[in-house]
């Protein structure tokens, strides 16, 4: 499906922020992995959390859903013997359950997407299972990936976090259920803190105990824990809420996103303070963000390590500041659905922007008058891409088209009806 995305001189209107995909993932993983029955309100509709939802159900879990919440009976430390798991492009999801597949006597992980997750590395996760006595079958740590498990161990495991931390947050909600204690030490840097906060927060209210050490590098997990069955409220999602304001920070825009907790532990919560540092007019009050937009913005520098899932709609507002922008500390941006850094910045050289890169920087000299569009624009399979490159077109003088934009159902399935309902104007054809 293609997008044709058309210039639009303003936006306004209310929308509410779709339900976050982090934390709906991460609860559905709680209820499954608990005896009991659970319950999750508002949990997001989304490629990511389908394939969480649909691997819970193949593993044992009871799923049953209405409109405003799902039930869960769980499997806890016992799924039921399954010979393949289909995660779709969900790399989250991959990671997250290769540990609990560690619990089966043999699964295999298929590669449906071998263009996107297929391309993905996942060494550092594999190192660890096999720490701990698990036989790992994979194609140089890519999909697909047979886990031979039944017993794993605890003890001491390393983990590196150069890559991702969704590694370590995979341990983490595994390792309470094992009959040993475990020690886990990262090795060399942990990429995304913010995001194992995230996992931290979630494993708490679940009430399982982990002790970590104040830089997020060690960690003390005693075993034989077992998950409550709770109730959880999916909180509104800053990832996705953030292309919406960045669309409303380049345009003339009166735009309010309710459903943004201020107190919210997601990384890109960053997102309102980046746009601030820009000069948009933005508040942020009672979880209801307010931009009134002129579509004049000034450069700046950013720690993109913070808001991982926000920096490429951060940089698509950048391409209409006024000065040079630096958003550094990035590199994990590489290692996504698509690289995020190279493939992006093709993209936005077609549409007319000025961008440089370095291995782990992203460089944006601002084009305060606009920039040219009217191209045909390649997403990379990566609903991160889509929503920018959609914010780049608002601005542009001829529009863009944006291939493969279905994708963006991976996170935000509503997001072009969401900003059409604001008064952009986006159609989508069937290639």
């Amino acid at each position: 499906m293609k997008a044709i995305v058309k210039p639009s001189s303003r936006l306004q209107g209310e929308i509410n922020a779709l339900s976050s995909k982090n934390y709906t993932t991460r609860y559905l993983l709680l209820a499954a992995l608990a005896e009991g029955t659970s319950t999750i309100y508002y949990p997001a509709h989304s490629e990511d959390s389908d394939a969480m939802r649909r691997c819970i159900r193949d593993l044992g879990a009871i799923v049953e859903e209405d409109d405003e919440k799902i039930v869960i009976t769980g499997f806890g430390k016992h799924p039921q013997p399954v010979s393949e798991l289909n995660v779709g492009n969900a790399g989250a999801v991959l990671r997250f359950l290769m540990s609990v597949a560690a619990f089966c006597p043999d699964v295999t992980f298929v590669n449906t997407y071998p263009q996107s997750l297929g391309k993905r590395p996942h060494h550092d996760l594999i190192d660890s299972l096999q720490q701990m006595g698990v036989e790992v079958f994979h194609q140089d740590g890519r999909l697909p990936i047979t886990i031979k498990g039944g017993s794993p161990r605890g003890g001491k495991i390393t983990v590196s976090g150069n890559v991702s931390s969704q590694f370590l947050s995979s341990l983490l909600f595994m390792t309470p259920l094992l009959e040993q204690d475990s020690e886990i030490e990262v090795l060399h840097d942990l990429k995304s803190k913010v995001i194992i906060g995230q996992t931290l927060e979630v494993l708490e209210q679940a009430g399982i105990k982990v002790y970590a050490s104040e830089d997020l590098m060690r960690y003390r997990v005693p075993g034989n824990q077992k998950y409550q069955a709770k109730q959880y409220v999916v909180q509104g999602d800053y990832p996705g809420s953030a292309a919406i304001l960045a669309a409303a920070a380049v345009t003339n825009s009166d735009v309010t996103v309710l459903r943004l907790e201020e107190t919210s532990k997601q990384g890109e919560k960053a997102c309102v303070d980046v746009l601030k540092a820009m000069g948009v007019q933005l508040t942020h009050h009672q979880g209801v963000v307010h931009v009134l937009g002129n579509g004049r913005l000034q450069a700046g520098d950013f720690d993109g390590d913070h808001f991982t899932d926000a920096v490429l709609a951060m940089v698509a507002a950048a391409v209409f500041a006024e000065g040079t922008s630096r958003f550094y500390n990035v590199e994990n941006l590489r290692y996504k659905e698509c690289d995020r850094i190279t493939d992006f910045l093709a993209e936005l050289r077609k549409a007319g922007a000025d961008v440089e890169e370095r291995q782990s920087e992203i460089i944006v000299h601002g084009r305060p008058e606009g920039v040219e569009g009217g191209a045909e624009i390649n997403a990379h399979f990566d609903h991160r891409v889509i929503m920018a490159l959609t914010v780049v077109g608002l601005r542009s003088r001829n529009g863009l088209i944006i291939k493969d934009a279905q994708h963006v159902a991976k996170s935000y399935p509503q997001y072009f009806e969401h900003l059409n309902a604001l008064g952009a104007e986006v159609e989508l054809v069937e290639e």
